[in-house]
């Protein structure tokens, strides 16, 4: 099988497996920036601070900040909140370029924004290490926000989907 069709075959079998939307966010001495992902998950709750993982395309723009800065935020999107999303997805443009000035958010104690979504992970980044294309970035977890209700805003088959709670 050449590269090409395995990259194609592996791209449209992993549309297939829907994860929750969320939106990485940094600020600090390399700047403020944000990326929405779908590459995120909890590592452990156990140890000296629970660790989540996430994974940024090192030709994003928020990957040199969230790496200099030494932190980042993982704001988990409610349902209602696909046009944060593409904002920070870069689908849709804001005023002056400024993701941050279309949406709500607050700085955690890192300095990192944290959006008003369903949940934030407030994150010093512990590890970082580029694997392809992607920098995998391993965070210890300092703060949590989390909303009262809601639900998560999903993206699989290459857009997003409704959910319903159970």
């Amino acid at each position: 099988m050449s590269d090409d069709r395995l990259r194609a075959d592996f791209i449209h079998a992993m549309s297939r497996a829907a994860a929750t939307v969320s939106v990485v966010t940094t600020d600090g001495p390399g700047g403020r920036a944000g990326v929405t992902v779908s590459a995120m998950t909890s590592v452990s709750a156990d140890g000296d601070a629970p660790t989540m993982l996430v994974c940024i395309n090192k030709g994003a723009s928020a990957a040199t900040p969230i790496l200099t800065n030494g932190c980042f935020a993982v704001n988990v999107l409610g349902a209602g909140q696909q046009r944060v999303a593409d904002v920070f997805a870069g689908r849709i443009e804001t005023p002056g370029g400024d993701k941050f000035a279309s949406v709500d958010w607050a700085v955690a104690a890192t300095g990192a924004p944290i959006l008003n979504g369903l949940a934030g992970f407030d994150c010093d980044v512990q590890s970082a290490d580029l694997v392809g294309t992607h920098h995998v970035i391993i965070g210890a977890v300092r703060a949590v926000r989390v909303a009262e209700e809601g639900s998560p805003l999903i993206y699989g088959m290459r857009s997003y989907l409704k959910t319903s709670e159970v």
